[in-house]
């Protein structure tokens, strides 16, 4: 099934980093640059676009998170990101 910006923006949650922590102990947790339109990763991604995915992660724009975030980020489990599932993946932005 093909997914669209509208199916997209309806399934968009706000989640609180508590809640993540499981994706990124199963290595599924993608953090999505704050300029980029989430809704436009979640449908490259689930376009399997490996020319915008590489591009953007050649960019540092789509990564997994790093020590330094996952320690500030466990200090404030209430902190919130806005969430989108696109299996396996679950990409986050603050």
């Amino acid at each position: 099934m093909a997914l669209n910006r509208e199916e997209l923006a309806l399934e968009m949650i706000e989640a609180e980093w508590n809640s993540l922590r499981a994706h990124l102990e199963r290595g599924g947790l993608i953090v999505v640059a704050a300029e980029l339109d989430l809704i436009d990763v979640a449908l490259k991604v689930a376009g399997d676009d490996a020319a915008a995915i590489g591009s953007w992660i050649s960019a540092g724009q789509l990564a997994k998170p790093s020590a330094p975030q996952i320690n500030q980020w466990d200090a404030d489990k209430l902190k919130c990101f806005r969430m989108l599932i696109v299996s396996p993946y679950v990409l986050i932005q603050e």
